[in-house]
């Protein structure tokens, strides 16, 4: 008899003992799961965020915002607090809108470089011109200048005064892009066109005493082919505008009218 009641108490035992493992396996999981479904905060970006914007200029200007999900759904790495021990990192390379900011995508220096940024709309030509053609130092990227083009005046005419005219050496200089803008200069020129001493007499800044350098500038697509004619086939000189210069697109000066001029009436 005894022994019966032994078995059953251990029995009781044994269930209760269960019933509270169960219990509490269901209680940790509940908490697990509210865990999981619980609010986080994550940051997201609103508009594209360029390479080398900081954080806390973004947050600044508006390009991210903070935004809640559920635990189990933020992104591996995602970036969830802005503090002064990262406000100041960079983003290492363009990220586009709508994208979970993560913190591998910042750091103190961005991964590559971009070298220019073109209008939208436009397209970026460079241009080979020595240093007296591109106005010095004094042209900087954001500078409007207009470029000049000069050549061999040729006359495709079949008459005696065209003969004469294309069997002599015979140049011309007229406008070929009234207002462009720079976006880009280089500072050193280019391979193979080392600096040369100025011919005796000559100034420093005088044609011939430096190389090439590059001039990278934004014209419009209707533009581009003319830029880039004259890049191949013409002699190109740069002019920096002021602000209100009015240039007449139809003059050209030859040889034959400074030849005029010089010799007077």
């Amino acid at each position: 008899m005894n022994r019966r009641i032994l078995t059953i108490v251990v029995a009781i035992a044994l269930a209760l003992g269960g019933g509270a493992l169960v219990i509490m396996y269901a209680r940790n999981a509940d908490a697990r799961a509210i865990a999981a479904e619980s609010p986080s905060p994550v940051w997201v970006a609103q508009q594209p965020i360029q390479a080398g914007t900081t954080l806390k200029d973004a947050q600044r200007t508006g390009l991210i915002a903070q935004t809640s999900v559920s635990a189990k759904a933020v992104p591996v790495g995602a970036l969830q607090d802005i503090n002064a021990d990262n406000g100041a990192l960079l983003a290492t390379s363009d990220i586009p809108a709508g994208e979970y900011l993560l913190a591998a995508r910042f750091g103190a220096t961005p991964a590559g470089t971009k070298a220019i940024e073109v209008p939208n709309g436009m397209l970026a030509v460079s241009v080979a011109l020595s240093d007296p053609a591109r106005v010095g130092k004094f042209v900087t990227p954001g500078s409007h200048i207009a470029l000049y083009q000069s050549y061999k005046i040729k006359d495709l005419h079949d008459t005696p005064e065209a003969k004469i005219l294309n069997q002599n050496d015979v140049h011309g200089t007229s406008l070929l892009l009234a207002d462009v803008l720079v976006i880009a200069m280089g500072d050193s020129p280019l391979s193979g066109q080392a600096a040369q001493p100025a011919a005796e007499g000559q100034p420093a800044t005088a044609a011939g005493a430096s190389g090439n350098y590059l001039v990278t500038v934004a014209v419009k697509p209707a533009d581009a082919a003319t830029l880039i004619h004259g890049i191949n086939n013409r002699q190109l000189y740069g002019a920096l505008r002021g602000s209100d210069v009015k240039m007449d697109p139809s003059l050209e000066v030859t040889d034959l009218q400074l030849r005029s001029a010089v010799a007077g009436p």
